[in-house]
């Protein structure tokens, strides 16, 4: 029976993190609070755990999950390269709403699914997160929702359409309040593929909590959409 854990109490606190991190570790899921939408969690160098994740959403291996990161020395081990054209957008957005697609590291024995020799990375602003992180190294993660469902927001719609196929929710309260929530954009990160950068292109593959004209202000005239 999963449970729910309010990190708002530190009792519960302490618990439930202690419980994600033993879960995670033995290839199970997590629900967290992330600065944008709610995350469904796993080991991202645990394949059957990542197809754990696939599977609890209704998504096929055609949909990889990105991989948070604790922060940019992380970021420089998964990616092949960083390319100088991200630079200022890592400088501005990180920690927080931008994930970047990047040409994974040839030698990382992981399998988040037909990624096409690329992975796409976060580092979120969530305290919460970031402790995690820390202690577990990347997780593979995906908003917490059935595909096709709107993201979840909090703990208890991620609880209501996950149910037991995950082992631990943190609930750390309402979702991407740091965020305006613009008509027409997703409610996650924005994406921006960065893996013509040598070309001096970047394009944003998804709308999200940061908006395009922020992205070209940053970046510069090299964004397409």
């Amino acid at each position: 029976m999963a449970t729910l854990y309010d990190c708002a109490v530190d009792s519960e606190l302490l618990t439930g993190m202690r419980l994600a991190r033993a879960a995670l570790g033995r290839g199970e899921l997590v629900v967290l609070p992330t600065d944008t939408v709610y995350g469904l969690a796993a080991d991202a160098f645990d394949p059957a755990a990542v197809q754990r994740l696939l599977d609890a959403k209704g998504r096929t291996r055609q949909s990889p999950p990105p991989v948070l990161v604790k922060g940019r020395d992380t970021l420089a081990a998964l990616a092949e390269s960083v390319p100088d054209l991200i630079l200022p957008l890592l400088d501005e957005f990180w920690p927080g709403g931008l994930t970047v697609i990047l040409r994974a590291q040839p030698s990382l024995s992981w399998d988040l699914g037909e990624t096409r020799g690329t992975v796409a990375l976060r580092q979120p602003s969530n305290r919460l997160v970031l402790e995690l992180l820390e202690e577990t190294g990347p997780l593979a993660v995906s908003s917490a929702n059935l595909t096709g469902k709107p993201a979840a927001t909090s703990a208890q719609e991620a609880l209501d359409m996950l149910g037991d196929s995950v082992s631990v929710y943190l609930d750390g309260g309402q979702a991407g309040t740091d965020y305006e929530r613009r008509p027409g954009a997703n409610s996650g990160s924005t994406i921006v593929d960065a893996t013509a950068a040598g070309d001096g292109i970047l394009r944003i593959v998804r709308h999200g909590v940061i908006s395009d004209d922020e992205i070209r202000r940053v970046a510069g005239s090299e964004v397409v959409v």
